[in-house]
């Protein structure tokens, strides 16, 4: 939805998503050798740059932002997925696809674990919305995490934001877009 909306209203604006490989080195290696041609400074806010990312993608956008000293959207983000996702070890379905399937090894709760920024710089570079009815995750530990960030708490929703088209035009203005 974000990216259709940015190319009928901001093609000037570069939207890059790729999909993740589930090893967690692997997936910040490719967002850092994809945008390693990008402007380099990405605190610039005449050019802004930005991380957007839900769930374990949060966390991935919370680990870049980090690093970069860029603004972050994050949409119901892992907040531990070191401790969250030991469960999950073996063969998993992707959550948006059940028919996709791949493996989840244990050395990628180490890689999870060395990659786990400490607390939030700068949490005004963040925007944070937060379901109260994520099945997966507890909003109470998002918000802890991102206390200070802009953001919504939902009152209801999901893990997936099912009601994500409601919250569009508060994530463009947090990112200045529209």
């Amino acid at each position: 939805m974000l990216a259709e909306w940015l190319a009928a209203h901001r093609p000037d604006i570069t939207w890059w998503c790729p999909q993740l490989p589930p090893s967690p080195r692997e997936a910040i290696a490719i967002a850092e050798k994809g945008t390693a041609g990008w402007p380099a400074d990405r605190s610039d806010e005449r050019k802004p740059w930005a991380v957007l990312g839900s769930s374990l993608g949060g966390f991935y956008a919370t680990v870049l932002a980090e690093r970069w000293g860029c603004r972050a959207v994050v949409m119901n983000p892992a907040v531990d997925p070191a401790r969250d996702l030991v469960q999950y070890v073996g063969e998993q379905h992707a959550f948006h696809d059940p028919t996709q399937r791949f493996r989840f090894h244990a050395r990628y709760i180490d890689e999870l674990r060395e990659m786990t920024p400490g607390p939030i710089k700068r949490p005004e570079r963040y925007f944070a919305l937060i379901a109260k009815g994520d099945e997966l995750l507890d909003w109470r530990e998002m918000s802890a995490r991102y206390a200070g960030a802009a953001g919504r708490l939902l009152e209801g929703s999901d893990h997936g934001l099912s009601d994500f088209a409601e919250h569009l035009p508060a994530i463009l203005g947090f990112l200045r877009l529209n």
